[in-house]
């Protein structure tokens, strides 16, 4: 499933595309016909990403709602559209561009109430000017449950996924299974500014990077990673290679249905 920093790339590629602009709307698959046909010839008014969800603000008053999930995606061109290929969910089109989706989780039309509802079900994101980390971190520190499964939840933190969760923790030091309850307001200040930087960084680069410049390949005189999510990390998707800080081989364990990476040495327990 795509992290947020996707989805606000997203947004981004969208409101360049059609802003300003009056779109033709259309599902070829049939599953959006109606909601295609009420955007239909509605101006695009601006875009925004939510921690996982896409919002389009047209005109019209009618705000399209789109959750990737496990297998959504867009494609987008320019000019005339192509002859539709697999199940196009949606289309949206303009004289310049075109823009299809497919299989996404959730493609709807909401009206104001219901995103209301939306962002109020969603924690702090951390990509947002208007987050609020204090909110977060009270659901935490009331916690015993994992600061690994806490920061995955998006009702805490919205756009985190296992790769920035994962990434995180090691750089803060924490292992995944530290109880939130137990986590400092100091440490918690430390985390939320480090997944801010992280995911813009990710924004501006489209791919997440995580490693600090003493360990990047050229600085170890190690080969670059190879993998298909791309970006350079420290444990996650290393299970049994060397850390890059102390050595120690990588940990893989399963936690809340999840794939856990962690090094024991540079995340050690902490007695109770």
């Amino acid at each position: 499933m795509p992290e947020g920093h996707t989805v606000h790339r997203l947004a981004a590629r969208h409101a360049a595309l059609f802003a300003g602009d009056k779109v033709q709307a259309s599902s070829p698959q049939g599953r959006f016909a109606e909601g295609a046909a009420l955007l239909s010839g509605a101006v695009l008014d601006r875009t925004e990403a939510y921690g996982k969800h896409l919002l389009h603000h047209y005109d019209s008053g009618q705000i399209l709602h789109v959750h990737l999930g496990l297998y959504g995606r867009f494609a987008d061109g320019d000019g005339e559209p192509p002859d539709p290929v697999g199940q196009v969910r949606l289309r949206l089109s303009s004289d310049l561009h075109w823009l299809d989706l497919r299989g996404p989780t959730a493609c709807e039309l909401l009206d104001p109430p219901e995103v209301a509802l939306l962002r109020a079900r969603l924690g702090a994101d951390p990509l947002r000017a208007d987050a609020d980390p204090d909110a977060a971190y009270a659901r935490i520190r009331r916690s015993p449950t994992p600061l690994f499964a806490l920061l995955l939840d998006q009702s805490v933190v919205a756009g985190t996924g296992l790769i920035f969760v994962t990434e995180v923790l090691f750089r803060a030091g924490l292992p995944p299974t530290t109880p939130g309850r137990s986590l400092t307001p100091r440490q918690w200040r430390g985390i939320w500014a480090d997944l801010r930087e992280l995911m813009a960084l990710a924004v501006a680069s489209g791919r997440i990077d995580t490693v600090r410049p003493a360990h990047l390949p050229e600085a170890m005189g190690r080969a670059p990673r190879v993998d298909r999510h791309g970006g350079e990390v420290y444990v996650y998707r290393r299970a049994g290679q060397p850390c890059h800080v102390c050595g120690t081989p990588v940990l893989r364990a399963d936690l809340v249905g999840r794939n856990l990476f962690w090094c024991s040495t540079c995340q050690p327990a902490r007695s109770s």
